[in-house]
């Protein structure tokens, strides 16, 4: 038995490739679009997706999303809820430099950030605030679901991690031992007894590099 209460669930989706994820530069949430490759993994995804029968989508409004949750909704023929809750992380001045650059002219600062310390990268957002903006995003949708429903939510890496480190109640300085998602693909979080369990984590494809500002 999954011990989930009343059967509804949460799956968090990454969008497609893009090709700052392939440049290796950090997005956060600069309004990058999805390369050809993106578009056609967000396709495959969608019709593995639509499997699970979805009663809502809601995506963050980057249009890296948008379009990857519109391949869903031609598939189920649900309509799309764009919420800016769901952005990628703001990161400032490290927006549009690669790792090697970052590491180059924010050396200390990169350093705490991969430590686990609370660091507003490049001026931005810290961890907890993406997580206070993007779960009740989450659970007003999920508060419209039918007993039994499912929410896709379309979102990024980085968003994703803090929003199911956030609705499991992991400790803060944790959430990084979640595993960040490669293009297209998903984690399921199920509503159980004692709150919400994670049911699948970087699922829809075999394993391949994870490309992205989580990394």
């Amino acid at each position: 038995m999954s011990g989930r209460v009343g059967g509804r669930r949460v799956v968090f989706w990454r969008h497609g490739q893009t090709s700052w994820n392939l440049e290796g530069r950090f997005q956060g949430s600069t309004d990058i679009p999805l390369t050809e490759t993106g578009l056609a993994q967000a396709r495959r995804a969608a019709r593995l997706l639509a499997a699970l029968r979805p009663d809502a989508i809601v995506s963050s409004d980057l249009q890296r999303a948008t379009a990857t949750a519109q391949q869903l909704a031609e598939v189920t023929g649900l309509p799309v809820k764009h919420d800016p809750g769901l952005r990628e992380t703001y990161a400032g001045t490290w927006q549009g430099l690669t790792n090697a650059e970052i590491q180059a002219k924010y050396g200390e600062e990169y350093r705490l950030w991969k430590m686990g310390e609370p660091v507003r990268r490049g001026g931005g957002e810290l961890h907890t605030e993406v997580a206070d903006r993007a779960v009740p995003v989450v659970l007003d949708a999920v508060e419209s679901l039918p007993e039994e429903g499912t929410l896709v939510v379309v979102s990024h890496g980085g968003t994703i991690r803090m929003a199911i480190g956030r609705m499991l109640d992991l400790p803060e300085h944790s959430w990084e031992a979640l595993g960040g998602l490669s293009n297209c693909c998903w984690s399921v979080l199920g509503r159980g007894y004692r709150g919400w369990r994670l049911e699948e984590h970087n699922a829809g494809t075999l394993p391949e590099p994870v490309m992205g500002d989580d990394t």
